[in-house]
């Protein structure tokens, strides 16, 4: 097939350090590749890709401080791919919203991830394209009526997370991911101070979740139990999860799905999360980790946490997150679309030809 690939602009494909969306798209372009598919990647200019890559910008727009207008690009990128849409096959959308308006005007079907959680204003956009093909990325995230054509999970290549049979000793819990109110830093605080382990932070700070680090996280960080990490990359984040008793993951929103929960299992090291969004889905309770209630239970299962099998946590991404299966499930359904175009234009054909058959009869 020919498949067109809309990746976000915020970050290079893959990203360098932090970026789920733009790692997941990597994944799928560079598998569907090497699968025999005809791929083009519509991405900054910067990303690195097995499949033909098509630069909307330069680099990617969190980097780049000449770029005053971001919205501006994220409205090009779908406008350069549909001026396209022949050349394709399907189109496979990342990019939410900006891609439906133009999607609902050409033939050529577009299957829309949906990467985030559903906002009232967002729901009202969706609404009005409810019948264009969507994939949930968690049965959780299927908060809005729209037409759901199936949920694939993130996958990751698992062989790329080193697996590690005993955490280091003395023991310390890792917390991965955004520094912003929803994905909990400051409970993961909490939970260390009251478990009374060392806590080892890694991620980035937004411009618009400044305000709360510096206010709520920076002076915890101390450099003894509380130790700030800023970003890492590939390496330094296998490390710090895989050498790690457990992770934290003390959300506080509806969680679409989680890349580091798999990231961690798939290092061997057991998670901790809150019974929000796809928590229950990713984690194997009592297996691969503890899905909680509250930010006191967390800290309280800590004890049943730490004699959990490692192997089996690395044996539950094994078996439900990896790449293959991701793209097992994308190439399917990418199919089976395709299919119904071409029976649909077969029946239209048949009919029109029908139909012009009765018309040249004379009685």
């Amino acid at each position: 097939m020919k498949i067109a690939q809309i990746a976000p602009l915020w970050e290079r494909v893959p990203p360098p350090t932090y970026g789920g969306i733009e790692l997941v798209v990597s994944r799928v372009t560079d598998e569907l590749v090497r699968r025999g598919h005809e791929v083009t990647l519509f991405a900054s200019g910067d990303s690195e890709t097995l499949a033909k890559l098509e630069p909307v910008t330069p680099g990617a727009l969190r980097l780049d401080s000449q770029i005053k207008e971001p919205i501006i690009y994220e409205v090009l990128a779908p406008g350069q791919v549909y001026q396209r849409a022949t050349e394709f096959d399907i189109i496979h959308s990342h990019v939410g919203v900006w891609s439906l308006a133009l999607a609902s005007m050409v033939s050529t079907p577009t299957v829309h991830t949906l990467h985030g959680s559903f906002t009232k204003d967002s729901q009202k956009v969706f609404g009005e394209y409810r019948m264009q093909p969507y994939i949930s990325i968690s049965n959780s995230q299927r908060q809005a009526d729209l037409n759901y054509v199936g949920t694939v999970y993130n996958g990751i290549v698992v062989e790329e997370y080193p697996f590690v049979e005993k955490p280091q000793d003395p023991p310390y819990l890792a917390f991965l991911g955004r520094f912003s109110p929803e994905k909990g830093p400051q409970h993961a605080i909490a939970i260390a101070k009251q478990t009374g382990i060392k806590l080892k932070m890694a991620g980035k700070v937004d411009v618009v979740d400044q305000k709360f680090f510096d206010q709520e996280i920076a002076h915890h960080i101390d450099g003894r139990q509380i130790e700030f990490l800023g970003e890492v990359n590939h390496s330094q984040k296998s490390e710090l999860l895989g050498n790690a008793a457990a992770t934290l993951f003390p959300i506080t929103w509806k969680e679409p799905f989680g890349l580091v929960m798999i990231e961690a299992m798939a290092c061997g090291t057991p998670v901790i999360g809150m019974r929000m969004g796809s928590v229950p889905e990713v984690i194997a309770h009592g297996e691969s980790g503890m899905v909680c209630d509250s930010y006191e239970e967390m800290a309280e299962v800590l004890p049943m946490v730490l004699e959990l099998d490692r192997s089996k946590c690395r044996e539950w991404v094994e078996n439900n997150f990896s790449v293959t299966q991701m793209v097992n499930g994308y190439e399917a359904i990418y199919e089976k679309i395709v299919r119904e175009r071409t029976d649909r234009s077969w029946y239209m054909q048949a009919l029109r030809a029908s139909l012009e058959s009765l018309t040249a009869l004379k009685f």
